[in-house]
């Protein structure tokens, strides 16, 4: 959104909207990193080797290995 003048109301609109997209992005990236680290505990379980779940997942090895 782009204004050549603010009013209280627009401000106040246009940084809600900004807030929102931020936090959803957030909760995106919090919740993919949550079924990672599942998956990742879920392939250990089965006796997937640390590198392998660290390329199927993504996540680094020092992070596995705290798993």
């Amino acid at each position: 959104m782009i204004l050549t003048e603010w009013n209280t109301e627009d401000a106040i609109a246009f940084a809600k909207e900004e807030g929102r997209g931020e936090g959803l992005q957030r909760g995106r990236e919090e919740g993919e990193e949550k079924a990672s680290i599942k998956i990742a505990r879920n392939l250990l379980a089965k006796g997937s080797a640390p590198e392998f779940v660290s390329e199927i997942t993504g996540l680094p090895l020092g992070e596995i290995g705290k798993l």
